[in-house]
Parts: C-alpha cells; structure tokens; sequence
C-alpha cells in the first residue's frame, strides 16, 4: 500500500462526500486506502460514509477530539505514507501521485504540504504555514490585542509568505500533512494525544524538525480547504477553553516555565473576555428585540 489518507469527521454531511471523491481522483495510479474516523457525529455523515465501500469506517460513541482520532486511523494504516487530511478538503486530481513522488526523491523532507485554495481556486490566506508561536504573539492572541491592532501578529502570521515559491517552513496546518509512516511510528502516534485539538500540528512540525527533517511546502499540488467548517459548530467559549489549553499544553512542552507560566495566567483572562463578549451581544439582542 503506497498512502493511507486518514480524516476524521464530526458532522460533515455537507462536505465529505466531495472529499472522498477527490481522494480517490487525487490518488489515480496510486495503491491507497481512505480511513475515515467519526468522532460521534449526530448529523447523516455516518450513512453518507458507509455508501463508499472502499473506506475503512471507524466508529466512536463520541467526540474523542481530533489528534485522539486520527491516532486511531494512523494505527490501522497500512499505507508507506500518511496523509491527514480534513473532511472539508478536497484534493486536486493526481496530485497525491505527484507528492508522494517527491516524498521518494527528497529523503530530506519529513512532512510535505501543498497549496491550500479557496473553492475559487484563490490561495487561502487563512490556511498558510505560519512561524512557531511565540509568547509575545500568543499573549497578543489572549488579551485579543489584534482587534486593535491587526499587524501584531504579521511575522507569526507569516504575512510576508509567497504562496509560488517551494520552500522549508516552520509549519503547516494540520489540515493537509503528508508523512512517511516510518517517521510517525518513531513517534508512536499521529498526533500528540495530550491535545484534543489545535498545537497539535505546530506540536507534530516540531517533533519533525527535532528529527534533523525538513517540514516542506510545495504550490506544485493544491487542494480547496474550506477552514474549520466543524468548529463553526462549536460556540465560541468552548471554543476560547479548548484553544487557550492547548496552547498552554504546548507550551508547556516546549518553553521553559518562565515562559508558560505567562500563558497559564492569562488564560483566565482570555477566557472572561470572551463570555463577556458573548453576555453583552446577548444584552444587545435583548434590547432590540421588543423593537422587532
């Protein structure tokens, strides 16, 4: 088996079916499998899913999260390469092909990804590789200091990337991740199991690296990414409480103590602003709605 393409869903009945029929155009030529993991999905994702034979299904009663799920898929992959990719992906034809090719003849390079496009065909700006997260920056992202001062974050952001040029990069989204097998069995897992989601694949970039390989980008394959249609599911504090724990987990990891004890203290903060926004939009609505 040449690649495992591994994605795991959770309430994508409007987007799965056009990934999964792009995986099987993107892999043409290709000895693949398609693992597909449901993390607990209450819409018709599981009935669209089991319409496609060739997909290996996983079933889990609930919301395992995403790095615990695609380490699910990653231990029954079969594949020399593994690629996770999102269910609101969809990959360019023959393009699995072509990266995979690029894979053998760069033994440097131990996590590949492409071009990430709007359904237009545009370069997803909100998709790009971005520099390892720093405290500034982070804390910036707390205190929701780029509401007011947007270029903050530009050099984190890598507002300076051009999309064109092939390049090594410090990381990319964990949306679209091409690894070779034998890398990801020396870790043990696909992702990091101590994230449940986001810095999971800053986490995995960096993991890479520490090995002496090369985390590489190339604009030679695109693939739409419709960015986080799952998570506009979620409301916005639960949201704030998973991401703000999750980049004190990775720092915590990585950074010395002086550093995330900064993150561990304003955590609370970054949390209190958003259900205060959220307390005061709702007052708003309240005052307007007898006017309705």
């Amino acid at each position: 088996m040449k690649i495992s393409v591994i994605t795991v869903t959770w309430n994508n009945a409007s987007s799965i079916v056009k990934q999964i029929e792009s995986v099987q155009k993107g892999a043409v030529d290709l000895e693949s499998e398609q693992i597909i993991v449901d993390n607990g999905s209450t819409d018709n994702t599981i009935e669209i899913v089991k319409k496609y034979p060739q997909v290996k299904l996983i079933l889990n009663k609930e919301n395992l999260g995403f790095s615990a799920a695609n380490n699910q898929g990653y231990q029954i992959a079969t594949g020399g390469y593994v690629l996770f990719l999102n269910p609101d992906n969809e990959v360019e034809p023959g393009s699995l092909l072509k990266l995979c090719e690029m894979m053998d003849q760069r033994r440097d390079i131990g996590l590949l990804s492409c071009k990430l496009t709007t359904q237009d065909g545009l370069f997803n700006e909100g998709a790009k590789p971005r520099r390892y997260p720093g405290l500034m920056d982070q804390l910036a992202l707390l205190l929701k200091i780029p509401h007011l001062f947007p270029k903050v974050l530009d050099k984190y952001l890598m507002k300076d990337f051009n999309p064109e040029v092939e390049q090594e990069v410090e990381t990319v989204r964990g949306a679209f991740m091409l690894l070779r097998k034998t890398t990801l069995d020396k870790l043990g897992w696909g992702f990091d199991p101590r994230y449940f989601i986001w810095f999971e694949d800053i986490d995995l970039c960096r993991e890479i690296k520490k090995m002496g390989l090369k985390i590489f980008y190339t604009p030679a394959a695109s693939c739409v990414d419709l960015v986080g249609q799952s998570f506009k599911q979620q409301n916005n504090l639960w949201k704030q409480k998973i991401f703000t724990a999750s980049m004190l987990k990775y720092f915590q990891k990585w950074e010395p103590w002086y550093k995330w004890i900064w993150i561990a203290i304003f955590r609370p903060v970054a949390i209190f602003l958003v259900w205060l926004k959220i307390v005061l939009k709702k007052k708003e609505k309240e005052k307007i709605k007898p006017y309705l």
